[in-house]
Order: structure tokens, then C-alpha cells, then sequence
């Protein structure tokens, strides 16, 4: 689009699968940072209270949420996971509605997910070999920042905001699935060694 012999910036939205993707990822995520911070002011006023997600001494949600790594930045975890999903939920629904976005938008909004993606990769880590637990609301909120990472990765690769050559693109197109499914997939791995003896006993 030219205005006054400049090039405009070029906007997009994205596909109706994207949003709902986004909406449905993001429900996952807020779903999870809300029980974890319900349970999380329990524990605050009884330190005896388990946690419903507490089953054994591996699946132990009590265990993460009594760490430090609970509380990265000051506060509790989920209370950030509170306002990032919920943010995400809203950019689903406004494509939903037809909204279209500058190239500035998905590279920020690509950077949060990719901040997200980040950090739940920390968190992974402590909680397999620092702190030693599982908490089945993290891994849920795990799941939901991979796909919605790779998703709004694909499509700024697609839609050239990010730059890649062809033949990633074409994959992209059609076989984006693979990525966050193997991501997944090798979580998935880290957590069945880690406690190898403990699942087969």
C-alpha cells in the first residue's frame, strides 16, 4: 500500500486455526496459573495444606510451590502467568474479530512467547534436577507456551517478519506441528529418565 509515494507498513491478522490456538493455549495457561495461585495463598496461610495435585513424592505441586524458584521475580510465578495468558487470550480474540497487526506487533508479541518459552525451559530444569518435583498445573502451563510459541513463530516466519529461507517456510506451511511436538516430546523424555525407577517400580 502506498501513501503519498511511501510504502506503508503492512499489516496482517492470522488465520482462524492461529487464534483459536491462541485463545485455547492461553485458557490452558490461565487454567493453570490460577489453581497454582489459589494454592498458593492456601500454603501461605496453612503450610500444612497439600495441594490437590500432590500424589506422590515425585508429583509433589506442594514441593514447587514451598521453592524459591516458585517466586523467580519477587513474587509468585502463576501471578505473572495471570496477566501474560490473559494477554494472549485477548490477541487470540481480536484475530478472531478480524484483526489485523503490524510487522511490530508479532515480533513483540513473538518475543514475550519466545521470553515464555524461555523461562518455562528454566523451570523445567529446576524442577527436574534442583527441586525435584512435578507439578501437573506447570506442565499444562509448559505445554501451552511451546505450542503457542512455535505457532506465532511459524507465522511471522510465513509471513516474512521474520526472515528464513524457502524451504523453511514450505515447512512451516504445512508441517508446523512437528516442532512443538517434538519439543514436547523431549520433555516428556527428560521427566520418564529422571525418574526412570520410580515409574517402572
Amino acid at each position: 500500500m502506498m501513501i503519498a509515494g511511501v510504502q506503508a507498513p503492512r499489516i496482517t491478522g492470522g488465520s482462524r486455526a492461529l487464534a483459536w490456538l491462541l485463545v485455547v493455549t492461553g485458557a490452558m495457561g490461565l487454567l493453570a496459573a490460577w489453581v497454582i495461585t489459589i494454592d498458593k495463598f492456601k500454603l501461605l496461610e496453612d503450610p500444612d495444606f497439600v495441594p490437590g495435585c500432590s500424589f506422590n513424592p515425585v508429583v509433589a505441586c506442594g514441593n514447587i510451590m514451598k521453592s524459591k524458584q516458585a517466586e523467580a521475580f519477587g513474587f509468585p510465578n502463576p501471578m505473572l502467568g495471570l496477566v501474560a495468558y490473559g494477554m494472549v487470550i485477548c490477541v487470540g480474540m481480536s484475530l478472531l474479530t478480524g484483526a489485523q497487526f503490524g510487522r511490530w506487533y508479532w515480533l513483540t508479541f513473538n518475543a514475550g512467547t519466545l521470553f515464555g518459552v524461555g523461562f518455562c525451559a528454566w523451570l523445567t530444569y529446576q524442577s527436574l534436577y534442583n527441586i525435584n518435583s512435578l507439578c501437573l498445573w506447570c506442565c499444562l502451563a509448559w505445554v501451552a507456551t511451546i505450542v503457542m510459541f512455535w505457532y506465532v513463530t511459524a507465522h511471522n516466519v510465513r509471513e516474512g517478519f521474520l526472515p528464513a529461507p524457502g524451504w523453511l517456510r514450505r515447512f512451516l506451511a504445512d508441517f508446523t506441528w512437528v516442532l512443538p511436538a517434538l519439543h514436547v516430546g523431549i520433555i516428556g523424555m527428560l521427566i520418564l529418565t529422571r525418574w526412570w525407577e520410580f515409574w517402572t517400580s
